[in-house]
């Protein structure tokens, strides 16, 4: 708009009368070095924002390289270039939550959200970085935020329900489990997660006459456990299932990954620590996984206090 002004105000000044004063020449002038001037800083911040964002490219294809080092260095210059704007620390952040480095992530989304109070992602990052550090109510705190942000977020968000299910919430989460069943209706473990809450409602035996239906969820072993949850299947099943076919070791190792969570999600259900322990400190430990579940995994084992 400014610069639209300063146009118009030239255009005006040159279209003067053959005869004009000395004042004339010099509102032309003054016209034209304040063009010049805004051309030459406009030329100035595009390459400074064009720096910035080779900069973000360059963390990036430096991360896809496995040199974490580089791209966090690459990360402190974006954001020493522009530290006002939160799309350095947006990017160090992620660097830092998917290294693990959880406190880390943490300090740069705080900063994150300072500069931007309304960055809906960033407190559902914060959100589960907390988690991962075994901070449900701070986990949840975020999560509420980002969903009073954007309400249109509130049935895809499980991880809420997960954290409801740690802090003793247990009808909240049986409340966002079940909204979850609305958009997401053939995922056996949100089934099974509105069971563990029902579970600690009405015990385990009451709550399978409420496990919400699955017709189809393609994940191998889920179908089993969904019928081992429903009473009509056993552990055995769950784990030949997992074990069978000549999969991938990644593929042999996230069978192997749920299969065990839930088991032993289902031996606790059931009143069995001793078995729900061995199954939870299999998954967490022997067979890890680089995703959400894995820390979940990883978070139960440390609330069960397994040996």
């Amino acid at each position: 708009m400014f610069c639209r002004q300063m146009v118009q105000r030239l255009y005006l000044t040159l279209n003067f009368p053959q005869r004009f004063s000395l004042n004339d020449h010099l509102e032309w002038v003054k016209v034209m070095v304040l063009i010049l001037t805004l051309g030459f800083l406009g030329t100035t911040l595009l390459a400074e924002e064009t720096t910035v964002t080779d900069l973000f490219s360059q963390v990036r294809a430096a991360y896809r390289l496995g040199q974490i080092d580089r791209a966090l260095f690459l990360a402190d210059q974006a954001i020493n270039k522009n530290p006002l704007k939160p799309q350095g620390f947006v990017l160090r952040g992620w660097l830092h939550e998917m290294e693990g480095r959880h406190h880390r992530a943490i300090a740069d989304y705080d900063q994150v959200l300072k500069l931007d109070p309304s960055a809906v992602d960033v407190y559902n990052r914060r959100g589960s970085e907390y988690f991962k550090l075994g901070d449900i109510e701070a986990s949840i705190v975020n999560f509420e935020k980002a969903i009073k942000l954007d309400p249109k977020q509130e049935p895809y968000h499980w991880q809420r329900g997960i954290s409801y299910y740690y802090a003793g919430r247990y009808q909240e989460g049986r409340d966002q489990f079940k909204s979850h069943q609305q958009i997401n209706s053939n995922d056996v473990e949100n089934s099974v997660w509105h069971f563990l809450c029902m579970a600690r409602l009405v015990g385990a035996s009451r709550a399978r006459r409420f496990l919400l239906r699955i017709e189809r969820d393609s994940r191998v072993p889920m179908m089993e456990v969904y019928r081992l949850f429903a009473g009509e299947g056993t552990a055995e099943d769950v784990m030949v299932a997992a074990s069978e076919g000549n999969k991938s070791k990644s593929s042999l190792q996230r069978q192997l990954f749920y299969a065990n969570l839930y088991l032993g999600l289902y031996y606790e259900a059931f009143g069995d620590e001793k078995k729900a322990c061995e199954h939870i400190v299999l998954a967490a430990n022997n067979y890890p996984l680089d995703h959400y579940m894995g820390d979940v995994a990883r978070i139960h084992a440390e609330i069960l206090q397994c040996p």
